[in-house]
């Protein structure tokens, strides 16, 4: 069983190709179990943002998994594979472990460094948890993920460089509306996205923003939590749209929904100027709201062609030293994955071991009956330390080897030299053992 990740992002795929095989979140689980259903994948989850869409997955052939990942894809795109392959990149055991840990540090972002992407790795690993199509390896996988991310961001700087897709758009709307200071702004859309909008917006120095949003509740609840934080803020419903556009300089659409939200018949001609950013994927701003008078609407493709031309703020220091710890991590999970593999082999060698002990003294027991009990007990701890000595340093020498190497298979060395059942190691590393919200890195739920 190894790793494979298959997607395809901003950097290979235009802005059209990337919303037909976007996921919408309501869709994310029954795509997971369609994928988890697959000749060959054991578990997986997806990572569906605005700038890409990866599939990760336990596959027990590299041919078989990819088979399996394009074809569901495609078919969620409404194409057929072939169509979709020049947009793929796909990498496979070690290369995809490395891919996970540069998008969760940000070097592989449109904006490099910008420090949504490990929340958004989080996430989709949570839905892929309730799901129940993640098991221990995408588990452990994710959680080293995690604290990689961390470790970038503290140790580089990068992701106070590195701006995110929000602050791009907001940059661009700026550029085409002038200050925001003292302007109106609507948010549509109460999740994450839309939330960090208004966190962009608040620090933009706007006078008061109104939430809309599908769900009443969630609306009002980040509308509260914008109004803590000293900006006024009220929540309207989706219905009342028009509306909230005519009072608006700045509108932010960052939704999950599957099509538009924000059509041409909510917007009116304009004699003061409104800025529209669509930040969603797949697009929730109709494209015809950028005809209308005295509208300027800044989608994804305006973001990309603004961060390909500006480039992304970061240094060239501070980028090879986050590309440095990766690489360091990378080879530390790696080793720690091969050692972990010669584990259950080396288990049940020394159950081997305690078997031949236990049968040896069982016919020392047969052959000497009048045996004195305290005699035959130092007998036996004797056969016992013997044998214990003996795989002492050759079991952990095989550990520390596999860590270092992958040319040599110590595992089948091990059985073949041993004659080992080899479905023992099997049975050993296999433990069902349920996961927890408590299996978090540092605690957190993701």
């Amino acid at each position: 069983m190894s790793i494979l990740a298959l997607g395809l992002s901003h950097r290979t795929a235009d802005l059209t190709t990337l919303e037909r095989v976007s996921i919408p979140a309501p869709e994310v689980p029954k795509i997971l179990h369609e994928l988890q259903q697959a000749d060959h994948v054991s578990e997986v989850m997806a990572v569906s943002t605005c700038n890409r869409i990866e599939v990760y997955a336990v596959v027990e052939t590299f041919h078989g998994g990819l088979g399996d990942i394009s074809s569901v894809l495609a078919r969620q795109a409404g194409m057929a594979p072939d169509e979709l392959y020049d947009n793929f990149y796909v990498h496979y055991a070690g290369a995809a472990v490395e891919h996970l840990f540069n998008v969760a540090s940000g070097l592989d972002s449109m904006v490099v460094g910008e420090t949504q992407i490990l929340g958004q790795v989080r996430a989709a690993y949570a839905t892929a948890r309730e799901a129940g199509t993640v098991g221990r390896t995408l588990h452990e996988l994710v959680q080293t993920t995690l604290r990689v991310g961390k470790r970038v961001h503290s140790e580089t700087g990068l992701d106070q460089l590195g701006a995110s897709v929000v602050s791009a758009a907001l940059a661009e709307a700026e550029d085409a509306g002038g200050s925001l200071e003292g302007k109106r702004a609507l948010v549509v859309g109460a999740g994450s996205m839309g939330a960090l909008a208004a966190s962009h917006l608040r620090k933009a120095g706007i006078a008061n923003v109104v939430v809309a949003n599908r769900t009443q509740a969630n609306a009002e609840r980040l509308a509260a939590s914008v109004t803590e934080q000293g900006v006024p803020a009220t929540a309207v419903p989706l219905a009342e749209l028009t509306d909230a556009v005519s009072g608006a300089d700045v509108a932010f659409v960052c939704t999950g929904a599957k099509g538009s939200v924000l059509a041409s018949r909510h917007v009116a001609p304009r004699t003061t100027p409104l800025v529209v950013a669509d930040l969603g994927l797949p697009r929730d701003v109709e494209p015809e709201v950028g005809d209308i008078d005295g509208v300027h609407l800044v989608d994804l493709d305006t973001v990309r062609r603004r961060m390909n031309f500006s480039g992304s703020g970061t240094t060239e220091k501070q980028t090879a030293k986050a590309a440095g710890i990766v690489l360091d991590e990378v080879r530390a999970y790696l080793a720690g994955q091969r050692s972990a593999a010669v584990t259950p082999t080396v288990t049940a060698l020394r159950k081997r071991a305690a078997e031949v002990v236990d049968a040896e003294l069982l016919r020392l027991d047969r052959r000497l009956p009048e045996i004195d009990a305290d005699v035959r007990e130092e007998v036996g701890r004797t056969v016992k330390r013997v044998v214990d000595k003996l795989l002492h340093a050759p079991t952990v020498r095989v550990k520390q080897l596999a860590a270092e190497t992958s040319d040599t298979d110590y595992a089948t060395a091990l059985r073949e030299l041993f004659e080992l059942d080899p479905q023992a190691p099997k049975t050993v590393s296999s433990p069902s053992v349920p996961m927890t919200p408590t299996d978090q890195i540092d605690g957190e739920t993701p």
